[in-house]
């Protein structure tokens, strides 16, 4: 899960970054204002990388994605690329999960010594 997590993660960190310097060409947005938020969630996107497997990290994740969804209320394109960084943020939870178990599955095979387990030497 922490590999599909946190390269979504950076991706976000990337598109955040992008969407401050369309935020800078309103008018009725300070530079300072636009890069100190800007600055903010890119700095808790790549935090995020770390936090993905311990308690609540996850949540947080959902969090950002939340944020980003409403910071098209100031770049209307980040609607809609929340809601595709939500989506690809769901993904990587869901299937990031199961191939978390799957792997747990096999090596508690391999440790119990099944003849199911596929000699990798």
């Amino acid at each position: 899960m922490r590999t599909l997590c946190s390269s979504t993660l950076i991706g976000e960190f990337f598109v955040i970054g992008f969407a401050g310097l369309v935020a800078m060409k309103d008018a009725d947005l300070s530079t300072a204002t636009v890069w100190t938020v800007c600055g903010i969630a890119m700095f808790f996107s790549v935090l995020l990388c770390g936090m993905v497997t311990r308690p609540g990290g996850v949540a947080l994740g959902w969090a950002l994605q939340i944020a980003l969804v409403a910071s098209g209320f100031f770049v209307p394109i980040m609607f809609f690329l929340g809601v595709l960084f939500a989506a690809l943020w769901w993904a990587s939870v869901h299937f990031g999960r199961k191939v978390d178990e799957a792997k747990a599955r096999f090596a508690a095979q391999a440790a119990a010594g099944s003849p199911d387990t596929v000699d990798a030497a």
